[in-house]
Formats: C-alpha cells, sequence, structure tokens
C-alpha cells in the first residue's frame, strides 16, 4: 500500500510541477521576487497537500509562535535536515520569504531547479568552501535586508533518522555578522519519508521551531554549539524510538 501512495504522489508531484513551473518562468519575466516566491510557495502547499492525504503523513507544528514578528524582522533559520519534506514544509509556516543556501548542481533539474533559479536563492559551489562562505555571508546580508529570511541545513547534507552529522558554521557566521538571530528547527520527517529510497510511509512527523537565539556579540563557533545543542536534544524528544538504543 505504501507504494502504491508513493507512486501516486509522485504523479501528483510531476502533474502540478510541470504547470507551476512553467507559469513560474514566464511570470519572472515581470514579476518581482516576493510576490514570484509566493506564487511558488502555492506549489509547495499542493505538494504537502498530498503528501497528507495521498501518503498519509500527519505533520505536527509545535514553536510558530518563536519566530520574529513584524515585516523588517530578520532571521535565520538553522533546521536539521532528515528528507525533502521539510524542504517543501518550511516555507508554507513561514511568514516572510526564504532563500535557501544549496548546492548550484541543483539548478539543472528541470522545472524544478529552472523555478528555483529565478527566485533569487544562494546557489554555492562546494569545491570552493572559502569562496562559498564569502558569498553565502554577501548574498544573505543582502537578503535579509530586503526582508527576506535565510535557512540553512547546518549538517549539510540529508542525515538518516538518529544520526547526526558535523554541523557547519556557515549560518552563525552570517548570522554573528549581520546580527539577525537564529533559529533552531528540528524535524522528525525521516520517520515517514526516508532520506534515500522511494516509498514513504503513513504516520506523523514533528517539526519543532525552537526559542530565538542571539547572536549579537556572539562567536560562530560557540553560536552553532548551542543550535547543535537544542536541535539534537530536540529530536530525541519529537522522535525518541530513533534513538533508543538496541539491545
Amino acid at each position: 500500500m505504501s507504494l502504491i501512495r508513493s507512486v501516486l504522489h509522485m504523479a501528483w508531484i510531476l502533474l502540478t510541477v510541470i504547470p507551476w513551473g512553467l507559469s513560474l518562468l514566464v511570470a519572472s519575466l515581470w514579476v518581482k521576487r516576493t510576490p514570484l516566491w509566493w506564487f511558488a510557495v502555492n506549489w509547495f502547499r499542493l505538494v504537502i497537500w498530498g503528501t497528507r492525504h495521498i501518503l498519509g503523513v500527519k505533520i505536527q507544528v509545535n514553536g510558530l509562535e518563536n519566530l520574529p514578528a513584524g515585516a523588517a524582522a530578520q532571521a535565520i533559520l538553522l533546521s536539521k535536515h532528515q528528507s525533502t519534506l521539510e524542504t517543501l514544509l518550511l516555507p508554507t509556516l513561514m511568514t516572510h520569504p526564504l532563500a535557501f543556501v544549496f548546492k548550484r548542481e541543483l539548478l539543472k533539474i528541470p522545472f524544478f531547479g529552472w523555478s528555483m533559479a529565478r527566485l533569487d536563492m544562494i546557489h554555492i559551489d562546494r569545491e570552493s568552501r572559502a569562496a562559498a562562505l564569502k558569498h553565502v555571508v554577501a548574498q544573505g546580508k543582502r537578503l535579509l535586508g530586503q526582508g527576506t529570511w535565510v535557512i540553512m541545513f547546518p549538517e549539510g547534507t540529508r542525515i538518516a533518522r538518529g544520526q547526526s552529522g558535523t554541523y557547519q558554521t556557515a549560518g552563525t557566521r552570517l548570522a554573528v555578522e549581520v546580527g539577525a538571530p537564529v533559529i533552531p528547527i528540528a524535524v522528525s520527517t525521516g520517520k515517514c519519508w526516508p532520506r534515500e529510497g522511494f516509498v514513504k510511509h503513513p504516520g506523523v512527523v514533528h517539526v519543532s521551531i525552537g526559542p530565538v537565539i542571539h547572536s549579537v556579540g556572539r562567536e560562530p563557533k560557540e553560536l552553532m554549539r548551542e543550535v547543535e545543542a537544542w536541535i539534537e536534544a530536540e529530536m530525541r524528544r519529537i522522535d525518541p524510538e530513533a534513538y533508543t538504543p538496541v539491545a
């Protein structure tokens, strides 16, 4: 049954992404970045609708009250990364446009990647870490100044459920540089939408948005240690089964 649900869900994605992507590409010729972003988010909402009703995945969100309020509020979101689901879900929860930091190769994905290229994101070349960091800071400053929030996955890639990767400091370096607050986010999406493999499973996933962590006067590595500590502790709270020792 999970396989059938997964096939239908993929069909739903393909059925909607092509016309939506083409419409976005055409609209980008004259529509500005912010309304174009919200047009794209409406497609994310379609995918999440399919995730709920086709895959049978229920989503529980806690901590929305922790997000900074106001049109001029800045934020850098640093999230656990277990699957594609959070990249589609998190934009639907936010009141500000987001700019993802992602590897440049994703721009080659038909329709989805082409659309991302028109949304003024921060795409980097992972071959040169020093250049990538400078690019993240420069572009992040610009976007935050325009009212866009920056979202990053500090582990750098999708991490298997119950495991943790190495937390990189690019996000906290940007936060310290501009004085923007950091919002840590824990997700248990890997429970239903695995990091690898095609088949998704029904169930409940949790998204937990943590309290604001201020960056002014902080040191990037020390700040990231605090972010990591909160995320990893929260992961054990929202998905304890993944961290139960094997007898």
